[in-house]
């Protein structure tokens, strides 16, 4: 039997073993996670697109504070305000402050598949979606409008289902940059994804295909050229505020456990390490668990340490302490069980207790009277304690209803 428990052992154990290899040499699934952040290499990270803008601006600035903040600290601040997410929403209070910034003669630009009610209302704006087909993998086609930066065929994105654009736009001093066509649309309907408004001396460009600056859309093809044609509205002189805050992904990821996880040899590392602790503790608890003992539980003795002091009494012929603390006792029982007063015991008293009791009024009456008088005696001798003690069983046990 113990070779035969070695051999499924050994089996086990590699089983497990190749499983792990496997494991290990598979290819790493790709993160398409949109991100956006500065420092992300994944496909909807925004590497390229940070490095590119670093190289045209010659003054670049990564800010990680909300606008309002940064902007209430630089109040003198100057250039291009640039934020790309898939979805950008400003509180009151700091849309107000970006828009008092803009109208004094900067630009502010923001990618997003989704915009605010009030910036859209402030604009004259209006956004709709247009979906793909079913199963179509045709994707949309993106063009610049201006005549220099147009393109023979359309920059095509077939990772989306769907597609934001603006419906319903202000014509006056709002121009049109860009425009996506959905490729599966025999009809070839275009719809506007690129605006520039004039705004106070400023200018505020929205467009929203924000996926246009993450990684995997720079690096496909000559895609690159669209998103170069989209920074040609921005002044190459200006000073760009690259927005860091609003982003799905984080920038930085504070728990260690993450620097295990998305490292390959130290993740596998730590499942090795944790299989082998719970193989460690099967193995070890079955081969030295030990029976635990019963524990039995401590007996009742108030009966017997009772019996005990009561026996101390008697032998020491203190019959008048034994006759006073039952007496008591009984006192005690009264006011529990019918809820009366013992300290003034008239005629009232004995009544109300003939009565909860099932006695008469002469049989309590007389009970007590010889309660008094054992009290007012020097000495009780055995035959008067136990009358006592039966005329107080007697007497219990026709209160609790039973005959005598």
């Amino acid at each position: 039997m113990r070779k035969k428990g070695g051999i499924y052992l050994l089996i086990a154990v590699l089983t497990i073993v190749l499983l792990l290899v496997l494991q290990y040499n598979q290819p790493k699934k790709l993160n398409w996670f949109p991100s956006y952040v500065a420092q992300h290499k994944i496909p909807y990270g925004t590497k390229v697109f940070n490095d590119l803008v670093a190289d045209i601006f010659a003054d670049t600035r990564q800010i990680s504070i909300p606008p309002y903040e940064y902007l209430e600290n630089n109040t003198k601040s100057k250039g291009t305000y640039f934020f790309a997410n898939s979805a950008i929403t400003f509180n009151e209070t700091e849309l107000n402050a970006l828009l008092n910034w803009t109208a004094k003669g900067n630009t502010l630009f923001i990618a997003s598949g989704s915009f605010e009610t009030k910036l859209l209302d402030t604009l004259g704006l209006d956004t709709r979606n247009a979906y793909a087909g079913l199963n179509d993998e045709s994707g949309f086609g993106y063009r610049m409008v201006h005549p220099s930066l147009q393109s023979k065929m359309p920059y095509i994105f077939k990772k989306d289902n769907y597609i934001a654009h603006f419906h319903e736009i202000d014509t006056v001093g709002t121009k049109v940059l860009g425009t996506v066509q959905d490729l599966s649309d025999e009809d070839g309907n275009t719809f506007l994804s690129t605006v520039q408004r004039d705004f106070g001396q400023g200018s505020i460009i929205l467009t929203t295909f924000p996926k246009a600056v993450t990684n995997y859309f720079l690096l496909k093809d000559d895609n690159r050229n669209y998103t170069a044609g989209l920074l040609s509205y921005i002044p190459s002189d200006t000073t760009l505020l690259m927005d860091t805050y609003y982003k799905d992904g984080k920038s930085f990821y504070s728990s260690p456990m993450y620097i295990f996880l998305n490292n390959k040899s130290l993740k596998w590392a730590y499942y090795l390490a944790l299989i082998g602790a719970l193989i460690y503790i099967l193995f070890e608890g079955k081969r030295k668990q030990r029976s635990i003992p019963v524990v039995v539980p401590l007996k009742n003795q108030t009966l017997a340490f009772t019996r005990t002091i009561a026996d101390m009494y008697y032998e020491k012929q203190e019959q008048k302490q034994i006759a006073e603390h039952k007496i008591e006792y009984f006192l005690e029982y009264v006011r529990s069980h019918f809820y009366l007063g013992t300290i003034e015991r008239e005629g009232d008293f004995y009544r109300n207790l003939a009565a909860r009791s099932s006695h008469s009024v002469e049989e309590v009456t007389t009970l007590f009277d010889f309660f008094e008088r054992l009290r007012n005696q020097q000495t009780v001798t055995d035959n008067e304690l136990k009358k006592l003690n039966t005329s107080i069983e007697q007497f219990k046990k026709r209160a609790d209803g039973n005959a005598r």
